[in-house]
């Protein structure tokens, strides 16, 4: 079911009125439990006992661990749940990719070697709700959370709809609590999740699932296409995604704040970040403070020597490609995001900022060149992550870096802004509407209007101008999110 259709808004009401009905927080995280259930049914109705399964046990195990003062018994119940909930990704996820890549290596060796092949299907969502069960058992193992024994309150946490697919991977010591207080309605809490819901709808339906037929023509045609074309496609796609993904979390935080619940925020404006280590604390902020706290830290994060501070790195960000997909384009994709993090920890703690002492307009170039560059850099990390193998991206990489110095190739970039017949946002509508969300980035993310300030009829001025952009030019076809498939 996409969180974009029809059937999606008639769910979600009729889910929202039985749920402030119900009044008692047990019977409120009842309705929740039985329609993300559903929702999930919707998807994928072969795989919700898998999701049952990973909360309840996960639910157990952590009571267990609570429960017991035996350092060896606690260590082997988180082991079991690190075991189990690693294990399903490890079975469902990964084991095609290793046992080829195994095949593949056995044949350089001159070995013959045939290993099984599953061809499972991935259960969807299950990246995202594995390593928010697994959180919540290494928490009460910290002891940085109390454990609840309210089992419905845990499936709730674990299924909540909104966050189901695609995050953001709440923590248990955000939402659990929550789930464990009783709620009331708060009108000025549901108008900012309304307000959310509705900027997400027009970042998903207007912006990027009209860039996604321009990303798909050019990366369909990599072998005939020049380079500053592939170069216009790679930044269509990284609005395209940040658009695609940062929708999701708006739809998924705002549907929880109608719902009464804080989620966490996951995105702070990602591309105006002046280094890839700045990128990366401000995209999918859920997943990647995960990834700090439960694998970088654990490692020793940067107290150690420089030797093992790039260790911790580069693994950490390994590990982040590898859990985006089995592939090698993952892999590198990581691998490259952790270079581009690397200079940032090598350099003490207390280094003097280059534009301290500056003039104000030269800092304020300096600081803009930075935000340039890095967003060049993660667009050329995109590459690895939007094309098909790696083969193609590294012809990608090579057609923009031979000739995006070529004036005369930049001619047939006009094809692309209209992808197929009858493309509303042709021409030069597309970059008018580029511009257009580019100034509200900026207006949004250095804080220069407070829309809660606004007259009233201003404020219903800006909804109903949003809505008339996504009835006139966003896409109604089915356009899964982009994360669905992690």
């Amino acid at each position: 079911m996409a969180l974009t259709s029809l059937t999606f808004l008639l769910f979600f009401a009729v889910c929202f009125a039985l749920y402030w009905l119900a009044r008692k927080r047990d019977l409120q995280n009842g309705v929740l439990v039985l329609f993300s259930y559903l929702f999930y049914a919707t998807c994928d109705s072969r795989f919700g006992l898998l999701l049952l399964a990973t909360s309840v046990i996960d639910f157990c195990i952590a009571l267990g661990i609570a429960r017991t003062h035996r350092v060896s018994l606690r260590r082997t119940l988180l082991a079991l749940s690190i075991g189990f909930d690693l294990g399903i990704l490890a079975l469902f996820k990964y084991f095609d990719f290793f046992a080829d890549n195994l095949r593949s290596l056995a044949g350089v060796l001159g070995w013959h070697l045939d290993p099984v092949i599953l061809n499972l299907l991935l259960p969807v969502g299950v990246s995202f709700y594995t390593l928010k069960s697994l959180g919540y058992t290494i928490d009460v193992y910290r002891r940085h959370v109390e454990p609840t024994s309210n089992l419905l309150a845990y499936l709730t946490y674990v299924a909540f709809f909104p966050q189901l697919l695609a995050g953001p991977i709440d923590r248990a010591d955000n939402l659990l609590p929550q789930l464990l207080k009783p709620r009331t309605f708060n009108y000025e809490m549901a108008v900012t999740g309304c307000r959310q819901i509705l900027w997400g709808l027009f970042k998903k339906m207007v912006v990027a699932d009209n860039l996604a037929p321009i990303v798909n023509l050019a990366y369909a045609q990599v072998a005939t296409r020049p380079g500053p074309d592939l170069l216009f496609a790679t930044i269509c796609f990284a609005l395209q995604i940040y658009c695609d993904f940062s929708a999701y979390s708006d739809i998924a935080i705002g549907g929880a704040r109608v719902l009464g619940l804080e989620s966490v925020v996951n995105f702070a404006h990602p591309y105006f970040s002046a280094s890839p280590g700045e990128f990366w604390r401000r995209w999918h902020i859920s997943l990647m403070s995960w990834f700090r706290d439960y694998v970088f830290f654990p490692l020793g994060g940067l107290r150690s020597s420089l030797p093992r501070r790039g260790f911790n790195v580069m693994l950490t960000f390994l590990l982040s490609g590898i859990w985006h997909g089995a592939s090698w384009n993952f892999v590198l994709w990581g691998a490259i995001n952790g270079v581009g993090v690397l200079p940032a920890a090598f350099q003490p703690g207390n280094r003097n900022d280059p534009s301290k002492g500056a003039s104000k307009t030269w800092s304020s170039l300096l600081k803009a060149s930075k935000i340039v560059l890095t967003f060049l850099f993660i667009c050329m990390t995109w590459i690895f992550f939007r094309a098909t193998d790696l083969s193609t991206a590294i012809l990608i990489l090579k057609k923009i870096l031979t000739q995006v110095w070529m004036a005369g190739y930049y001619f047939s970039i006009q094809g692309l802004l209209h992808p197929y017949d009858g493309y509303p946002l042709a021409g030069k509508k597309l970059l008018v509407l580029l511009l257009g969300f580019f100034v509200i980035e900026i207006i949004q993310n250095y804080r220069l209007v407070d829309i809660d300030n606004w007259p009233r009829v201003a404020r219903l001025l800006a909804y109903n101008s949003i809505l008339v952009l996504i009835f006139y030019f966003g896409a109604y076809t089915v356009n899964q999110f982009y994360y669905y498939q992690f």
